[in-house]
């Protein structure tokens, strides 16, 4: 079996990264997982795994300079390929490789995690979105940030990736996020797969260079994120074909 899901909102500061991080070790207690940082602009995901020293990244495989498995590291029970900051490094990738690597990836994983970019505004930040099976959306309970979510939606529908749900994340607790939640849920294909509340120990993680269920495993944020991941059932698929399905994807064109 192989999927996709591109992890995305719409805007930054929503937590994507962390999030990214979080389902997948979650995910991994039970499938082989793989995440991607595709953010090619402003990458985050290194940082969040102790991987800043990194000699290949995404950077140099989307340039063409290395073969994907090259920039494949084990961490926290999980595959991670990560994507460099350097300015020169984004400008010598080439998003359209980005089709390969995932197809590459499909053929020894089970699912696969897309790190994507906080806006729609590129190809490189929209592509992820086309390539997935689902996308699971990102929010902060704000009127801005929920209207973002729905902009990725349309966007992937347009594109026939599914929605998986809808995660809200930096939740406050004098945020009535039941009732903006439940509203929220009117516009939405995906079910709520979680609320994670705002914690100093996710901040804490990201310092000590750690997912957050690898430096607090038991913190109400790491149970919420266990509980979303519980919520999304992975679909069995050919790996083959797959794969041949992502290396033939459609490339959309530059907004």
């Amino acid at each position: 079996m192989v999927e996709v899901f591109a992890v995305a909102s719409g805007k930054g500061g929503t937590g994507k990264t962390t999030s990214t991080l979080a389902l997948g070790m979650a995910l991994a207690t039970e499938y082989d997982v793989t995440v991607i940082d595709t953010d090619t602009g402003m990458a985050n995901m290194l940082f969040h795994t102790g991987l800043s020293d990194s000699e290949t990244t995404l950077h140099e495989v989307l340039a063409g300079q290395a073969a994907v498995e090259d920039a494949i590291y084990e961490r926290f029970g999980m595959d991670v390929i990560p994507c460099g900051t350097s300015l020169a490094g984004f400008r010598e990738a080439d998003p359209r490789r980005l089709r390969e690597v995932v197809a590459t990836v499909a053929e020894g994983t089970d699912v696969i995690l897309l790190d994507s970019a906080a806006t729609l505004g590129t190809r490189s930040a929209v592509l992820p979105i086309v390539l997935a099976d689902r996308v699971v959306i990102v929010l902060q309970p704000t009127v801005p940030s929920i209207s973002d979510g729905l902009k990725v939606q349309e966007y992937a529908k347009t594109y026939g990736t599914d929605v998986a749900g809808i995660l809200f994340n930096r939740v406050t607790e004098d945020e009535n996020i039941d009732t903006v939640a439940r509203k929220a849920q009117r516009y939405f294909d995906g079910e709520t797969l979680s609320k994670v509340p705002e914690s100093e120990t996710v901040r804490a993680a990201r310092r000590a260079s750690k997912p957050l269920l690898a430096h607090a495993a038991e913190s109400e944020a790491a149970g919420a994120y266990r509980e979303a991941a519980g919520k999304l059932t992975v679909r069995d698929a050919d790996s083959t074909a797959v794969a041949d399905r992502f290396r033939n994807a459609v490339i959309p064109d530059e907004s």
